[in-house]
């Protein structure tokens, strides 16, 4: 080949290579991941109701590496709520407390890059987050929640992510509402601020890291019922709207709180579109967002494309190596719940609690009167279909029975506040009827008015962990009579009477006490800051421990419904009763 056929040759590969360059081959294909919500969902099996599950964090992994193989780069990150949920955290929270903390090691071994701290972590206490935040290896991230000491942000506020030479800002907040369900002891030194007026605060210094990407990590729900321009209230617990309104410089928010899912384009005040992702709960769902960004840069910036897409984590079979890696806590986790701690003469349901007095309410009830020795007790079913079967009672039964980490608190009411507290506890919880036709429960209902079903069965309108009994005293509910006028209490049930303008002790779980749920608030009318004064004392530990307790003390629980209050006229409730049990549970009582 002489010089002049090689010279040609050159430059045809030369313009070969431009054209291949100017054709897209600098472009990055980037994914974010997002976990959240996740209540301990670790392994592939339910530690509570003791079956497999078809969604974990192990099948979560599969996909995670087939997409770290797929991409040029993928991120990976965790909304919160963690700590809670699961025997498989509650063990390694409160039980075994030297072991390295199964959450740690599992988040560290998938190779999370960033998490936002959530209130059911917060709820663990200070021993057990601080532990956390020491043995992830990334940043747990909420700018919001600040030391009050230094009034800097007690964890980290954002953090930069760089991969393939894309430099991403991850920017975390909380929902600011954790006053209003958790004892101060929990989170000590820490105060929660606003998420709009913080988000406001620090964005100008992440832009000034001049980020290729700023994407929002909030742990706080997609209210778009809210004005998305009006303020933000500072306990606002679903705030990710009002801050993806009024806060420009985010590209992608990531929702977490609220075990929805959320999948939207939405236009914030400058005009500019912010891609919105919600990835449910329970390890069931992926929220991701995919980006291309492009060598194009305009005004010095990346171009680049982004959509998201919400991934079925069930489409997925577990990791093979990560269920070989965590086999041996299985086997110590499965041990645990697996212990026999007493015996149950009979079965008991929450599905009965619904509908009157029940056995399963009625012993929780009855736990928190002995232990507190007040007047009154207020509990509610704070999981909606469980079940404890007749025979041996194992550790994994108290999960169902008691589904939350709630301290038990004694505080002091009147009379007319107690009244008024059940007068709105039932209204969440049963219409006003008409006649036997009418429906007693509040169901959720479609546009024409009739109960909305799904999977073949209805669902109630509002939390069943807000529909509190009461136990020491005697009444009646009488849901012929408008809301607020339908509590009759006849008196003691130990013969005393019950008085009005008396005060009173009450047993009342932690969540309830510092104002969640608005019983003591909206409800029996107290002010929000009065509650702490109405405190006169609290367990140490949460009330599953002490229910344990209670039954390995015992040995032989013969569970019964107290039969103090009831629901009339009863004729009317008769009818109803099979009917909407049947549309709750899909069989007949």
């Amino acid at each position: 080949m002489n010089i002049r056929s090689l010279s040609l040759l050159t430059s045809k590969l030369i313009l070969i290579m431009l054209l291949v360059s100017c054709s897209g081959t600098g472009n990055k294909s980037i994914s974010i991941l997002e976990t959240t919500d996740v209540h301990g969902v670790i392994l592939p099996y339910d530690y509570i109701e003791k079956e497999k599950l078809n969604a974990s964090l192990a099948s979560s992994f599969t996909y995670i590496r087939q997409m770290r193989e797929e991409k040029d780069a993928t991120i990976l990150l965790d909304d919160g709520d963690n700590l809670q949920g699961q025997p498989e955290v509650y063990y390694y929270n409160f039980i075994d407390t030297v072991s390295p903390h199964f959450l740690a090691e599992v988040m560290n071994y998938m190779g999370y890059d960033a998490g936002t701290v959530g209130n059911h972590d917060v709820e663990a206490g200070h021993a057990v987050y601080d532990r956390l935040v020491k043995k992830y290896n990334f940043p747990l991230l909420a700018a919001n929640a600040i030391d009050i000491k230094t009034g800097k942000p007690y964890f980290k506020p954002y953090y930069i992510i760089v991969k393939e030479g894309i430099k991403i800002a991850v920017f975390g907040l909380v929902t600011p509402a954790i006053p209003n369900w958790l004892p101060q002891e929990l989170y000590a030194g820490i105060e929660f601020r606003d998420m709009v007026e913080t988000a406001k605060l620090w964005m100008p210094v992440i832009l000034n890291e001049k980020p290729d990407l700023v994407v929002g990590l909030f742990h706080s729900g997609w209210d778009r019922s809210r004005e998305e321009s009006q303020k933000s209230d500072p306990l606002t617990e679903n705030g990710s709207a009002a801050v993806a309104y009024n806060v420009p410089g985010f590209d992608i928010i990531f929702n977490g709180h609220d075990h929805r899912l959320a999948n939207e384009k939405f236009v914030n005040t400058d005009g500019d579109t912010v891609l919105i992702l919600d990835g449910g709960s329970k390890s069931e769902k992926i929220a991701q967002a995919d980006i291309t960004f492009s060598s194009r840069k305009i005004k010095g910036k990346r171009q680049r494309k982004i959509t998201g897409q919400i991934i079925n984590v069930a489409d997925f079979k577990p990791d093979p190596e990560f269920i070989t890696r965590f086999t041996p806590q299985h086997k110590i986790i499965d041990g645990y719940v697996n212990r026999v701690i007493g015996n149950s003469s009979a079965t008991i349901s929450s599905r009965d609690a619904y509908f009157g007095p029940s056995a399963f309410i009625d012993m929780i009830h009855s736990i928190q009167l002995k232990i507190t020795g007040a007047d009154i007790s207020f509990a509610a079913p704070l999981s909606f279909d469980v079940q404890i079967s007749e025979g041996p009672i194992t550790v994994g039964d108290m999960f169902k029975l008691y589904r939350f980490e709630n301290m038990l608190y004694t505080m002091t009411m009147s009379g007319e506040e107690i009244q008024k507290y059940l007068e709105y506890s039932y209204s969440e919880w049963f219409n006003t009827m008409n006649g036997p036709g009418n429906a007693l429960l509040k169901l959720r209902a479609g546009k024409d008015g009739k109960p909305l079903i799904t999977d073949g069965k209805a669902w109630l309108k509002n939390q069943p962990y807000n529909f509190d009994s009461a136990a020491g005293i005697d009444y009646t509910v009488d849901v012929s009579k408008p809301e607020g006028a339908r509590i009759i209490i006849s008196g003691f049930t130990d013969g005393r009477p019950f008085e009005r303008n008396k005060i009173y002790k009450v047993a009342v779980n932690s969540y309830r006490g510092n104002g969640g749920g608005g019983h003591f608030t909206e409800g029996a009318g107290i002010k929000n800051e009065e509650l702490r004064s109405r405190l006169v004392s609290s367990t140490d530990r949460d009330l599953r421990y002490y229910i344990l307790k209670s039954i390995e003390a015992k040995k032989t629980v013969n569970p019964e419904p107290l039969n103090n209050w009831k629901i009339i006229p009863e004729k009317w409730v008769k009818t109803s009763v099979p009917r909407e049990y049947a549309l709750l549970f899909g069989t007949e009582k």
